[in-house]
């Protein structure tokens, strides 16, 4: 009897110290869990006001953009203008960011001989004088071109004659 009340005894002594020990890591939990939201919305709060910031940012982009548009104004552009206007840009129209950026990965997927075209065309329609070159050149070869073709029909038409007259005599 005495070894089952001293096992007894032990075995309460170790409820108890299971016990105060789940008790404690309870209560080491929720004081974890309570810093753990509050560190959450201090995380919200940091993001919400970052991007805040980057809206007034880019809002600023946009004064000094038109500011920088009148006439007489220098256009310096320091490292916190080139970080901004890209995102200016963007949230001006998300749409022509998509289009840019495929028409990028487009480009890339060209030959180079197509890629060659493609630059010689833009050069030649982006430039007024390009153009105007372009246009009397292309007028140029096709007036050689058809003289050659006609010279030869009519040399051609000559020998045939001749042929035929002195097949005649």
């Amino acid at each position: 009897l005495s070894s089952s009340g001293s096992t007894k005894g032990q075995v309460d002594s170790l409820l108890s110290i299971i016990s105060s020990q789940r008790e404690r890591f309870r209560a080491k939990n929720q004081e974890l869990e309570g810093e753990n939201r509050m560190l959450q919305h201090t995380v919200h709060a940091l993001q919400s006001e970052l991007d805040t910031l980057r809206a007034d940012n880019i809002k600023l982009y946009e004064k000094i953009k038109f500011l920088q548009s009148y006439p007489g104004r220098g256009s310096s552009r320091d490292d916190t203008e080139q970080r901004y206007s890209s995102q200016y840009e963007e949230r001006l129209d998300p749409f022509s960011s998509f289009s840019r950026k495929e028409r990028q990965r487009k480009y890339l997927s060209l030959s180079p001989w197509d890629k060659a075209t493609l630059s010689m065309g833009r050069l030649i329609l982006s430039n007024k004088t390009a153009r105007t070159v372009a246009f009397f050149y292309t007028l140029l070869l096709h007036c050689l071109v058809f003289l050659v073709l006609y010279k030869t029909a009519w040399s051609e038409s000559v020998g045939r004659d001749c042929s035929a007259f002195c097949a005649k005599k």
